[in-house]
């Protein structure tokens, strides 16, 4: 079926017309949504299909072990073939390049991000912890950079959060009330994210995100499957995973304006747990990161039931619609039929709200942007039936896979550096367990020697601020003495820089409360700077 993806389109099926995605606005965002049971998932893998025969790399969660199968070749059973004869071609089996991933290391090769990469904004997202708590967890990761300390994974911050509790009468001081209590709170948090399996997410080798953006040697893009049955036991894991995850590939892709294909598309199954109880400014932070990511050459394509489940600043960004059928049973589902209905360009001879609550399994109203980016009229679809297997892989298989894959053998063993928690440990033995306030000016504590760096501070500077949330660093790479010689300046400069603004502020608020408000704010603001 190759040849029904061609002139830069990807074939969904078709109706009244052939309905196809352009590739070269697939980095405009799509939304997938219907009831369970109406073929949400194989539209999702007839997507995936289609991006990776045109060499385009695809991440998707797999939350049923459903999609699993397209690396398996498929079958020419007679619904398939019957489907593709009524479209007017003949069914052709195929199989995919796929990379399993799983966060615990059982059904895929492990996914680990560091305490740092994750950030305080997105921990206390998982955590469920209130402004105060969220505040001290600030405080944590700020004394973390002055200090020196990395935070790698959990036990990393544990140290941290007790050095701060410990010296919360000298931190209060600077930096604003500190509780013992507040912090024991946050403790007990972290220790039901370790309940569920934390400590195998957070540490080294931290994921390379090249390695979700491969193609294999025929020039098809590799599908990355995430394992998410047992990680959908704790949704709010599985959502600032998946929001990292796309923070992290806005920070690192450089900008590519309007490729004529992705460089990545990702998509984001049962998206109504990302914006459920999300607070004002995380709400903000996915805006902004969809909005975004866009120039960076990545589509999303939000997968959920209702389209009610995405709040209309994030809808907005959703060019490319498929809507499966919904079922009008209670006042919220009729609204939901109407938002739905609502949400397409209209088309005199559909009545779209009618015909959502009578599609049948594998069909589908659609709208795909086209021309200069203006969505097409609605249209009924039948979706085509995809060419690798439907449903699940057996163990055998994926296993075999796994064996075969070209990150065998990368993250696989977890490796547990020097950090936080290490560098502590030696200073209470030593006697020396203290917290070194900052200078007067507000800059991180000096490393020695970092004098000797300073001839090449402009260039560090250029490198923390080339981008809103960029780093000069390879993730999860440790730091040479030099580095982190290097890394103290630019905080250092970068600080100093960060004061002055905040003083200012502060001034316009009056005396030493304006002053905290200011660095509250400028660091709320330049926190994907200065958090690395």
């Amino acid at each position: 079926m190759a040849e029904l993806d061609k002139d830069g389109l990807i074939y969904v099926g078709g109706g009244a017309k052939r309905e196809s995605l352009a590739l070269r606005l697939a980095n405009r965002h799509g939304l997938v949504t219907g009831a369970t049971g109406t073929g949400k998932t194989v539209t999702l893998q007839v997507l995936a299909e289609g991006f990776s025969r045109a060499g385009v790399p695809v991440f998707a969660a797999d939350i049923k072990s459903d999609l699993s199968g397209i690396a398996a070749i498929g079958e020419a059973k007679e619904p398939f073939v019957k489907r593709a004869k009524e479209l007017g071609f003949a069914y052709q089996v195929d199989e995919f390049p796929v990379i399993f991933w799983d966060i615990f290391g059982e059904q895929g090769h492990p996914v680990r991000a560091t305490i740092s990469e994750m950030g305080p904004l997105l921990l206390a997202r998982l955590m469920d912890l209130n402004e105060v708590q969220e505040g001290v967890l600030n405080i944590a990761f700020r004394v973390a950079d002055e200090q020196g300390l990395l935070l790698l994974d959990l036990k990393d911050l544990r140290a941290v959060l007790a050095l701060v509790a410990e010296h919360a009468s000298e931190l209060t001081a600077l930096y604003g009330n500190i509780s013992r209590q507040t912090v024991g709170t946050i403790q007990r948090a972290l220790l039901v994210i370790e309940n569920q399996g934390g400590t195998k997410f957070f540490g080294e080798p931290a994921l390379v995100l090249k390695d979700f953006m491969r193609v294999d040697s025929s020039g098809r893009g590799v599908i990355n499957i995430l394992a998410a049955d047992k990680l959908m036991e704790n949704p709010r894991l599985y959502a600032t995973f998946l929001l990292w995850l796309l923070a992290e590939l806005f920070e690192e892709l450089p900008e590519v304006g309007d490729p004529d294909k992705p460089k990545l598309v990702f998509f984001f199954d049962e998206a109504h747990l990302l914006f459920n109880e999300a607070p004002k400014a995380l709400l903000e932070k996915i805006e902004q990161v969809v909005r975004l990511i866009r120039s960076k050459g990545v589509g999303v394509f939000f997968v959920t039931q209702n389209p009610l489940d995405v709040p209309d600043r994030v809808l907005a960004q959703l060019g490319n619609r498929v809507q499966h059928a919904l079922r009008a049973f209670t006042p919220r589902d009729q609204k939901a039929v109407r938002a739905a209905a609502e949400t397409f360009r209209p088309n005199p001879a559909l009545d779209t709200a009618q015909v959502i609550t009578e599609l049948g399994k594998g069909e589908a109203l659609v709208s795909f942007l086209e021309g200069n980016g203006t969505p097409s009229m609605v249209e009924r679809c039948m979706v085509r039936p995809p060419c690798a297997r439907v449903g699940p892989v057996s163990e055998p298989e994926r296993r075999a896979v796994i064996a075969r894959s070209v990150v065998k053998g990368k993250y696989d063993t977890a490796v547990d550096s020097e950090s936080a928690y290490e560098v502590l440990q030696k200073r209470v033995k030593e006697g020396r367990a203290t917290v070194t306030p900052p200078p007067a000016d507000g800059s991180a504590p000096q490393a020695p020697g970092a004098e000797a760096a300073n001839g090449g501070i402009l260039a560090r500077i250029g490198a923390v601020f080339g981008g809103i949330f960029g780093t000069s660093r390879a993730r999860g790479a440790r730091l040479t003495t030099g580095q982190r010689i290097a890394r103290e300046v630019t905080r250092s400069v970068a600080n100093r820089v960060a004061g002055q603004i905040a003083a200012d502020l502060g001034k316009s608020l009056g005396g030493k409360t304006g002053g905290t408000i200011g660095r509250a704010i400028l660091r709320g603001t330049l926190g994907g700077i200065l958090r690395r």
